[in-house]
């Protein structure tokens, strides 16, 4: 959704909720298949390497191809390090109920220590005209989004 667009938008509240319960579920049915046809252990890590693909694409021509906006302020959320566990705990485990329990609350709890290392700069606090803000409020306020090219 909108909140894994905009990086003044990938606050500490609805993004690290939203995000990650929104996006269990494709990863899951992909594991699922592969595991239960192919014994295959990685089929969360799979599906959610070919969305980021498919998102940098996205952000690339749609946000910098069309609109001149910078890929930088449009990043994608990372979800490798939750879909790795997703798989290691199927495979270690071999349970779906296990997998669906423990699994996805190691997917929703790493999400955001995941994405620490790209979302940390932008939420540092700084002094702009007499007002404190973060990285990120001062691009949602510099880069007015007058329309939205994602849609």
């Amino acid at each position: 959704g909108d909140w894994d667009f905009w990086s003044d938008w990938k606050d500490r509240r609805l993004w690290v909720t939203v995000t990650p319960i929104v996006l269990v579920t494709f990863p899951a049915a992909v594991q699922y298949f592969l595991w239960e046809r192919f014994r295959l252990p990685w089929g969360a890590t799979v599906c959610v390497l070919a969305l980021l693909f498919g998102e940098w694409v996205n952000r690339y021509f749609n946000f910098w191809g069309w609109t001149y906006f910078p890929v930088n302020f449009v990043f994608p959320a990372i979800l490798t390090p939750g879909a790795i566990l997703l798989d290691t705990f199927l495979m270690l485990s071999g349970s779906y109920l296990f997998t669906a329990i423990i699994g996805s609350m190691a997917w929703g709890l790493i999400f955001y220590p995941g994405n620490w290392p790209i979302i940390a700069p932008i939420h540092v606090p700084v002094e702009y005209n007499g007002m404190l803000m973060s990285v990120a409020d001062i691009q949602g306020y510099n880069y007015v989004r007058t329309g939205t090219p994602e849609y």
